[in-house]
């Protein structure tokens, strides 16, 4: 049943929020509502017991927001889920703007939810970057537009970054810490304002 739930997650994507149904079809050619109550229940005990920032995540945030930095989310998950974890990690005031499935009917990395980001940021690609740890879908659909981007190896399995990196970064930077995005807005700033 384990790889049947990741075979679904692979194929329908990591957000579908009825992975357990799909699971649970394709093994049992039924849903039987017994397990599939105590698979959700188990996975969100797990999630919210596993659900932290990695570290220097509100200083990178904060100071990004005191240089006049806009920040915005796009995530492939539907819009309260999304909200949800936002607010549960205490995240909500530095994101004014959030394009979630919902509001363009696709996912990364087609190019709508980049563009929609930046339209309701006021602001055009190449004055943009897309901070993400899946180079597939984050940085290739930001590169797609014409955005900056940068590869989060820090939210990667550290055994599997060797293998992510050879899959596919094709990133223009690669950070290891959160706080590597503030260092390199502000040499970005500095070459602009020379």
């Amino acid at each position: 049943m384990y790889e049947s739930i990741f075979e679904c997650y692979w194929k329908e994507g990591i957000e579908d929020q009825n992975i357990f149904d799909k699971a649970l079809l394709k093994e049992f050619g039924q849903i039987d509502y017994r397990l599939l109550a105590a698979g959700i229940i188990g996975y969100k005990r797990a999630k919210e017991g596993h659900m932290t920032l990695y570290p220097h995540v509100r200083l990178t945030l904060t100071e990004l927001l005191k240089s006049g930095v806009k920040i915005g989310l796009v995530s492939d998950a539907p819009r309260l889920p999304v909200w949800l974890r936002i607010v549960a990690l205490g995240l909500h005031r530095y994101f004014k703007h959030v394009v979630t499935f919902e509001d363009t009917g696709e996912r990364k990395p087609s190019p709508k939810p980049f563009k929609k980001i930046l339209e309701l940021l006021k602001t055009r690609p190449e004055k943009s970057i897309m901070v993400g740890d899946w180079g597939e879908r984050d940085v290739e659909g930001a590169k797609k537009i014409g955005m900056l981007t940068a590869w989060a190896r820090y939210g990667v399995d550290p055994d599997k970054i060797a293998e992510a990196r050879k899959k596919f970064t094709g990133a223009d930077y690669e950070l290891g810490d959160i706080y590597d995005i503030a260092r390199i807005v502000r040499k970005i700033n500095e070459k602009q304002a020379l």
